[in-house]
Order: structure tokens, then C-alpha cells, then sequence
């Protein structure tokens, strides 16, 4: 059963209602006796891919300029 939280106490311990929900702790928000949010734990985020680009970096990109190069940028 989740525990169910009014706001004011909310602004009061969120600290401490984080520390619980981090435990697996769901927690009902509450405004005027009425549920409007709940707090649970997140899973792991996936690590973001570049999705718009359909083509693979060559390894050489990430290679240092040459010289001439570098000379023409830094002028």
C-alpha cells in the first residue's frame, strides 16, 4: 500500500520521501485529500544514441588535424 503524502509535508521532507522512494517506496501526493501525483523509482535510463543519423563515424574523424589544417582554422 502506498503511502500517501499532502503537499505541505511533502515540501517539508522530500529529502526524506526521496530517501524512501529510493528504497522501493511508492508515495502518493496529495492536495486538499485528493491523490494528484505519485512517486516511485525510476529504472536505469538507457544510454542515448544518436538516432537521426543513419551512418557510422569512421574512426579516423576523431583523429588529430594536420598541421596545414590547423594553421588554416587558426587564421
Amino acid at each position: 500500500m502506498p503511502k500517501v503524502v499532502n503537499v505541505h509535508e511533502a515540501k517539508t521532507h522530500l529529502s526524506r520521501l526521496l530517501e524512501e522512494v529510493l528504497a522501493g517506496q511508492e508515495i502518493i501526493l496529495a492536495k486538499g485529500g485528493k491523490p494528484c501525483a505519485k512517486l516511485v523509482p525510476i529504472g536505469p535510463v538507457p544510454p542515448r544514441e544518436l538516432g537521426f543519423l543513419k551512418m557510422k563515424i569512421p574512426p579516423e574523424f576523431f583523429e588529430p588535424l594536420p598541421e596545414d589544417e590547423l594553421k588554416r582554422w587558426e587564421s
